[in-house]
């Protein structure tokens, strides 16, 4: 990748490709690992500040920035389309998901599930920090599944049809800040490709995601949004103002033809042909006087 070397994201990028296939798989990975689902069953969702924790961290994060910034191609239009259409699959995936959660709490010991839920944060959160470490852990959707085989309870089993609407809406509003969140990057991205240090940001939302586990776990028993504003002082050590007022261009320097610049002034190019000295001072020739091959 052309900004951060994304352990998440150039792992899956070496099997799905670049571009909007790359940013589809990150955002989606939640939905298809069985994260989100154990996420809703943990009660990661029961809060407004769950919301946009697991939104911010878990749909969108450093490797949504990361393949925003480095491997979407496109200016900012075209990036936020991309971002919208894959938005409009993500969605409606996660509400079926979310709806389904009531009927498979009532075959499992959430106790239990919420433990590995806590778990698999903390796998994601090694992962986004090394590569190294995520090598010697197993998939996140390993350990999902390997959480509902521990949770099964078979003899407590009730089936529940049942959809509840405040499970739908949290669903639905955890999934569209994600959404959100990568849709303000590819917006910006031509002002935060100068001014955001990606590699800080991917160990700053390490630690975050890490501070989520925790609070999951129950061993952080606080109402306070600590992901959150770990999250965003993180943002802040990320981010450069001063380079932020550029805005971010392409240079491609074989784009230009230097033997047609020379050999017609650069008329070919769109290059003044207007030729001055150091001082500015335009140069005038006589008209029977030869120019110099290199003028």
């Amino acid at each position: 990748m052309s900004i951060s070397r994304h352990p998440i994201a150039l792992d899956i990028e070496q099997q799905v490709g670049r571009g909007g296939r790359l940013l589809a798989t990150v955002m989606g990975l939640p939905l298809v690992d069985g994260i989100f689902p154990v996420l809703v069953l943990a009660g990661a969702l029961s809060t407004w500040m769950g919301v946009l924790e697991v939104g911010l961290l878990v749909f969108g994060g450093s490797a949504t920035v990361a393949v925003v910034l480095a491997e979407l191609e496109g200016g900012p239009r075209q990036q936020a389309r991309a971002v919208l259409i894959i938005g409009a699959v993500l969605m409606p995936i996660a509400l079926v998901e979310a709806a389904l959660a009531p009927t498979i709490a009532g075959i499992v010991k959430l106790g239990t599930l919420e433990r590995f839920a806590g778990l698999v944060i903390l796998a994601i959160a090694a992962q986004t920090a090394s590569a190294r470490i995520g090598e010697y852990l197993p998939r996140p959707a390993v350990i999902v599944g390997l959480g509902l085989l521990a949770s099964l309870d078979p003899a407590g089993a009730k089936l529940v049809t049942a959809i509840e609407p405040g499970v739908l809406l949290r669903a639905a509003a955890t999934t569209g800040v994600g959404i959100g969140f990568a849709l303000a990057v590819a917006l910006a991205s031509p002002w935060l490709r100068n001014a955001v240090d990606i590699d800080r940001f991917r160990f700053g939302s390490a630690v975050a995601l890490g501070v989520l586990a925790l609070s999951v776990l129950g061993v952080m028993p606080t109402d306070a949004p600590v992901a959150l504003a770990v999250l965003a002082v993180t943002a802040l050590l990320s981010f450069d103002p001063e380079n932020a007022r550029t805005r971010h261009t392409e240079y491609r320097p074989d784009a230009v033809d230097l033997t047609a610049a020379f050999a017609d002034g650069g008329a070919s190019q769109g290059v003044a042909a207007d030729e001055q000295t150091d001082e500015g001072a335009a140069v005038e020739y006589e008209p029977d006087q030869e120019r110099a091959p290199w003028l």
